[in-house]
């Protein structure tokens, strides 16, 4: 009997999905500077977190490589819709994504196309040069459907506190929906 509540102890966390993980440690946040040296990952929608989005952002658009390629990153730090360019290989990036381990965190994890080529890039330390600040408080309305998330409330949260004005008022169409399909990752 003993060893059926250990399992049951054990595979608890597994069946609620993941959702008793901790947050990622906090990490105070770099200065909001238009030239940064950040940490960066990749990511692709081949991995085993992201299948079940497939090859969509935070926004529900499509995961972008080409001239202009997605990012995800804590949107209190670089809100959505930010715009920056890798000093060292010229790629443009913009921030259209977030991710539960991002949450928190200096981070900044760039989308590739595949596997090899997000192993290929590995953890790297990167200058970024901004080239368009995304707005705080349309990335906060973005959220507003997903906040019982508690990455999410962690990026809201900080969002208030940075800009100390109080949050603008989500406006949803009839029915109250939320118009935005948005990324319900834990």
């Amino acid at each position: 009997m003993k060893h059926h509540r250990l399992f049951l102890f054990l595979l608890l966390p597994w069946l609620l999905g993941g959702c008793l993980h901790p947050l990622p440690p906090y990490e105070p946040p770099i200065q909001r500077a238009a030239v940064q040296k950040v940490r960066t990952t990749a990511y692709t929608q081949s991995e085993s977190d992201h299948l079940r989005y497939g090859a969509r952002t935070a926004i529900g658009t499509p995961l972008r490589h080409g001239v202009v390629n997605s990012a995800a990153a804590d949107w209190a730090r670089w809100p959505c819709g930010t715009i920056f360019r890798i000093r060292a290989t010229g790629e443009i990036y913009e921030v259209d994504d977030y991710g539960f381990a991002l949450s928190g965190r200096n981070t900044i994890d760039l989308y590739k196309p595949s596997k090899r080529e997000m192993r290929a890039w590995g953890v790297r330390r990167v200058t970024i040069e901004i080239l368009h600040w995304g707005n705080p408080w349309k990335s906060y309305r973005k959220m507003i459907c997903v906040r019982s998330y508690r990455h999410i409330r962690r990026m809201m949260n900080e969002i208030k506190s940075w800009f100390h004005t109080p949050p603008p008022e989500p406006v949803f169409p009839a029915g109250g929906i939320c118009p935005i399909p948005l990324q319900t990752s834990l």
